[in-house]
């Protein structure tokens, strides 16, 4: 069984109109064959945070792209064994960090079936499976605030469809952002909707 994890998308805007969403190759690539216009930068957006991010453009395409092959690698597609697993840890990329907590913690989790790794693997996933929707919806929200500040700071109501934004007021949000400029506005509901497509 194969698992693909998903792409990351940029989306390059000139002053109010976009120019690009898709791969970070693809954007650049559009990006670095238009002409600069001073009053107008070109601006680049990781789609899932809403936040803007530089891509370094000199050179040919291939260095273009090699370097953003660095910067941003490309999914990666994790396919499980077909022989079967020896003893020891799997390789799942596994990655040890600091972890601190009380004495009662340490006791509680060496107690459990396979150990305090296993254990707290175990709540992690239960908590992101618990609380998946609401952190999915607030990670949009960020994300098109993010976008908003930029992009759409200096617009009518900005403050009043941020206030409705977080209170996840729908319509009022809309209709406080419907007279902005379209790709603005559209990208806004794109990243608050949580629509990577």
């Amino acid at each position: 069984m194969a698992m693909i994890t998903m792409q990351r998308t940029f989306t390059a805007f000139q002053g109010p109109r976009r120019l690009a969403s898709g791969s970070a190759g693809e954007v650049a690539l559009v990006v670095k064959r238009m002409a600069p216009q001073p009053d107008e930068p070109i601006i680049i957006f990781e789609d899932d945070t809403g936040r803007s991010i530089d891509f370094d453009l000199r050179g040919g395409d291939r260095e273009v792209l090699a370097r953003l092959a660095k910067l941003v690698p490309p999914p990666v597609e994790e396919t499980a064994p077909s022989e079967p697993r020896g003893r020891g840890r799997p390789k799942l990329g596994v990655v040890a960090r600091e972890v601190t907590l009380l004495p009662r913690h340490w006791e509680w989790l060496g107690a459990q079936p396979g150990g305090a790794s296993v254990a707290l693997r175990k709540l992690v996933d239960e908590a992101r499976r618990a609380s998946g929707d609401k952190d999915r919806e607030r990670q949009a929200r960020d994300a098109a605030y993010h976008f908003m500040s930029t992009m759409a700071g200096n617009l009518p109501q900005f403050e009043e469809a941020s206030r409705a934004l977080f209170a996840d007021d729908r319509r009022r949000f809309t209709g406080l952002i419907a007279d902005w400029p379209t790709d603005i506005r559209d990208h806004i509901v794109k990243l608050a909707t949580g629509d990577r497509a």
